[in-house]
């Protein structure tokens, strides 16, 4: 065989090898990317279900002291008021001893979904412990705060829960407090809290 036509074969060999090589680098490549996309959908998955209620479909207390945290520094630095409202929703302990706790559950989840249907993308909605779920209002000022929390008072009011055979009534209690960048989120709350007693001592459920 003549030298270069074994050189030829040669080169032809080689170049095989590397065009494997380079395959197989590039399907352990795809592995790689899908095994890293996997693993942020994973990542994602549990931040969503570190972040939720594991009764109610809105964020739970930690990730909702942490938006409005994030939401007093945006006033903070920005200057427009941004609004709380803390709902306690009235006869729950009826409820559970009527229809047993499951309504009571229920009940939860029905007001968590009337409430994150009536505000915007931008607000949060989330359970605060028990009975009771604040909603964050951004850019709002204590005046339309008020207003809004008339109106979701009305929207948890004109749909009643229904179970079973039956239409449980639902109505809450509510309390608005507007904050500046001053505050800190544990106050914001806690004035949306007395907010809400003075409005139940002194009205009658919506």
């Amino acid at each position: 065989m003549p030298a270069t036509a074994g050189a030829s074969k040669t080169r032809r060999a080689a170049s095989r090898a590397a065009g494997s090589e380079l395959e197989q680098l590039r399907a352990e490549r795809e592995a790689i990317q899908r095994e890293l996309e996997a693993a942020r959908a994973r990542i994602t998955q549990l931040e969503r279900l570190a972040d939720e209620d594991s009764l109610t479909p809105i964020a739970n207390r930690r990730a909702f002291v942490r938006e409005l945290s994030r939401m007093i520094a945006f006033t903070r630095r920005y200057g427009p008021p941004s609004s709380v409202i803390y709902f306690d929703v009235n006869g729950m302990k009826q409820i559970n001893d009527t229809h047993g706790h499951p309504a009571g559950d229920a009940a939860l989840r029905h007001v968590a979904e009337i409430l994150s249907k009536n505000v915007r993308e931008s607000d949060i909605v989330g359970r605060l412990g028990g009975d009771e779920v604040g909603v964050i209002l951004a850019q709002t000022n204590q005046e339309q705060a008020n207003a809004k929390g008339i109106s979701l008072a009305q929207a948890i009011g004109a749909t009643p829960l229904r179970w079973g055979k039956f239409e449980i009534p639902i109505s809450a209690a509510y309390g608005v407090y507007s904050f500046t960048g001053s505050d800190d989120a544990q106050v914001a709350i806690e004035a949306a809290d007395k907010a809400m007693y003075k409005q139940k001592r002194v009205r009658q459920p919506i």
